[in-house]
C-alpha cells in the first residue's frame, strides 16, 4: 500500500462480531459477475463495491441466526454460473454447516456442542433474495466444500461437535456427501463412501485434472504432534473418487482430444464447464469459480465417436477473472477428463 493509499473501512466485520467468539473471521467472498464483492459473515451478508468503499445491498440473516464463520467454521460455494450470451442470469449462494451460539465457549470449557446440519441457499441476483434452508444428512463444522465439474458439490472432511481451534474439535465426519443443485428438494443430497482417516482442523481439498479430489491436512495441535494426541497431526494425501469415476459410467465418459468424444453421446445431453483452481484455508476454497459456457448444445457428429461442441468464451474477466482453468466436457453429469485452459 503506498503512503497516498488509506485503510478501507468495512464496519461490516464489526457489526458481524460475536462477544468472546469473534464467529466472522475468514469470511466467504466471491467476485459477482458485475464486480462487486459479495461476502457472507457469521450469519449474514452484503454486495460491496470495493471501488467506492459502499455497501450496496443488506441480505437477509440465515434463518436461525446460527454462525458460520470461523471458528464455528462452515463452508461455502458460489453454485455454478450458466452464461447466457453475455450475461449470468442466475447467481446463488450456498452455505453449510457451522456450530450453534456459544460452542466455542463451550468447547474451551470442555463441553462439545453438536455441529449444525443445515445448508442456507440464497438466490443473490433476485430482487428480493430470501434464504432457503435445506437439511444435510450428516451435521459438520469444519468442512470442506468442493465444486466438481459436472457442477456436483461435494462435502468432505470436519467434525460433528466442537468447533475450529486448538483441540476443540469432535467426533469426525469420515463420509463425504454430494450435492446436486439441480435436483428436486429432499434428492439432493447423498452420502458417499467414508475414509477412515479423520481429517479435522487445518485438513484441505483440491480437485485434479482427472476429477478426482485430492484430500489432506488435519492438525488441531499448534505444532505437530503424532503421538498421545486424540487426532495426531496427519501427514498423508488421499483421493476421493466422486461416482462418476465409477467403472460402469466409463462408456459415457468423453474425452476432449481438441481446445468430442468416444462412445455414443447424447448431444442435447453435452456442456462444457471450466472450474477455476482453488486455493484453501479454514475449510473455504478461495478463488474457486465454475462456469457452464454457453452454447454446448450446438454439437454434431463429425466422424466416427467423434463429435464437436461449440461453445462461446466467457464475455467478461468479472465472469471470468484472468488465470488458468481446468475446461471439461461433461456427458449425462459425466466428465472429461480436464484439459488447462487460460483466460486473459
Amino acid at each position: 500500500m503506498s503512503t497516498s493509499e488509506s485503510t478501507p473501512s468495512l464496519p461490516f466485520l464489526v457489526e458481524t462480531n460475536d462477544p468472546q467468539a469473534e464467529n466472522n473471521l475468514y469470511p466467504f467472498v466471491f467476485l459477482y459477475p458485475d464486480g462487486n464483492l459479495f461476502i457472507f459473515a457469521n450469519n449474514r451478508a452484503i454486495l460491496f463495491d470495493y471501488s467506492k468503499n459502499l455497501v450496496l445491498k443488506t441480505y437477509p440473516t440465515m434463518p436461525g441466526g446460527q454462525p458460520r464463520s470461523y471458528p464455528s467454521t462452515g463452508s461455502a460455494v458460489l453454485l455454478p454460473l450458466r452464461i447466457k450470451g453475455e450475461t449470468v442470469n442466475e447467481v446463488e449462494v450456498l452455505v453449510c454447516g457451522g456450530a450453534p451460539k456459544g460452542a466455542f465457549v463451550n468447547a474451551n470449557k470442555g463441553i462439545f456442542d453438536g455441529a449444525l446440519d443445515t445448508c442456507g441457499r440464497i438466490k443473490i441476483s433476485d430482487p428480493n433474495p430470501q434464504w432457503f434452508m435445506e437439511t444435510m444428512p450428516l451435521a459438520r463444522v469444519m468442512g470442506d466444500m468442493l465444486l466438481l465439474p459436472n457442477g456436483h458439490v461435494l462435502i468432505i472432511n470436519g467434525a460433528s461437535a466442537g468447533v475450529a481451534g486448538w483441540e476443540l474439535g469432535r467426533n469426525p465426519v469420515l463420509s463425504p456427501v454430494a450435492y446436486r443443485p439441480d435436483n428436486q428438494v429432499g434428492s439432493r443430497f447423498e452420502v458417499q463412501n467414508p475414509s477412515t482417516i479423520p481429517r479435522v482442523y487445518h485438513s484441505t481439498t483440491v480437485l485434479l485434472r482427472d476429477g478426482r479430489v485430492l484430500v489432506g491436512g488435519s492438525n488441531p495441535h499448534d505444532k505437530y504432534e503424532f503421538s498421545n494426541v486424540l487426532y495426531p497431526t496427519e501427514l498423508s494425501l488421499e483421493t476421493f473418487s466422486p461416482s462418476y469415476l465409477d467403472s460402469n459410467s466409463s462408456g459415457l465418459r468423453p474425452k476432449i482430444i481438441l481446445p468430442v468424444t468416444n462412445s455414443v453421446v447424447d448431444l442435447s445431453s453435452v456442456s462444457v464447464t471450466m472450474v477455476a483452481p482453488s486455493f484453501n484455508t479454514h475449510s473455504f476454497s478461495m478463488n474457486q469459480r465454475l462456469l457452464v459456457l454457453d452454447g454446448g448444445a450446438a454439437s454434431k457428429i463429425i466422424g466416427r465417436s467423434r463429435y464437436q461442441v461449440v461453445v462461446r468464451a466467457p464475455p467478461s474477466g468479472n465472469i471470468a477473472p484472468a488465470g488458468n482453468y481446468l475446461m471439461f466436457v461433461v456427458h449425462k453429469e459425466i466428465p472429461s477428463p480436464g484439459i488447462w485452459v487460460q483466460m486473459q
